[in-house]
């Protein structure tokens, strides 16, 4: 069976998430109905580099497709839009050895919150809107203080009899553009909502009522950042670029006066 490299984008506004459920709309469950309206064919495997939370979305996930019989790459990637809704889009389509797997093969993960400054008309499904004043200079030193390798139970919903709760953290960058405030979070892996209480825990600190030496002892389960500021930026597998510029997903500039 032919492999293919799936490269996608969504807004998971809509969905219970990535992965598919009986009665829940998600963003797998989605795809596979595309791609079997595309290749009229129901006999075909399909795997996602990972699961995204209900109301997070993705700049660039990955995903792997088996099927019975091989596909130009672009006809691939050109029928599977013509069946999806609009807030879901594969970007590109590859074809790939089997020893390409979107789980197994990655080596490392990138995602990207964005905090808002002001009430956006536009922005509000993409961003958390943070009324208070946040001093980054406390926000890094807290960030600082979540690389390398720690055990992130407290930080997760995720059963540590069930899986490892260790967790590589690789580099946080704090940056801003416009009225945003942009956190991009890497690491080998990542753990049931753990991006999202990270960012509630320096947004905590930003505010001044954490200090950035407590962030391991705060109660980050109450800190937790709605999903809607949550994006999947990068999967990245042996040979690809690591160095990437901070950008926003959904800008929201400065109001004019």
């Amino acid at each position: 069976m032919p492999r293919y490299k799936l490269t996608i984008e969504y807004a998971g506004t809509k969905y219970s998430g990535w992965q598919k459920q009986k009665n829940a709309r998600t963003v797998q469950g989605e795809l596979e109905a595309a791609i079997g309206a595309a290749i009229r064919d129901k006999s075909f495997e399909f795997m996602g580099s990972g699961r995204t939370d209900a109301g997070v979305h993705a700049l660039r996930q990955v995903a792997h497709l088996d099927v019975r019989k091989t596909v130009p790459a672009e006809t691939l990637r050109r029928g599977i839009n013509d069946e999806l809704p609009a807030d879901i889009h594969v970007l590109a389509v590859d074809s790939v050895p089997h020893r390409f797997h979107a789980r197994h093969s990655a080596i490392a993960r990138s995602y990207l919150y964005q905090i808002s400054r002001r009430r956006s008309a536009f922005a509000k499904p993409f961003v958390w809107w943070v009324k208070d004043a946040l001093d980054l200079d406390r926000m890094n030193d807290a960030a600082s203080r979540f690389s390398g390798m720690h055990d992130f139970q407290a930080f997760s919903d995720d059963d540590p009899d069930e899986k490892s709760t260790d967790v590589l953290i690789e580099d946080i960058t704090i940056g801003e553009d416009g009225d945003l405030i942009l956190v991009r979070v890497g690491g080998s892996h990542f753990i049931w909502k753990m991006v999202r209480r990270m960012v509630g825990v320096l947004v905590e600190v930003g505010k001044g009522q954490l200090d950035p030496g407590d962030i391991w002892t705060a109660d980050a389960a109450r800190l937790t950042a709605p999903a809607s500021g949550l994006f999947l930026e990068r999967v990245y597998y042996d040979g690809d670029p690591r160095s990437q510029p901070l950008l926003p997903a959904v800008p929201v500039r400065p109001a004019r006066g």
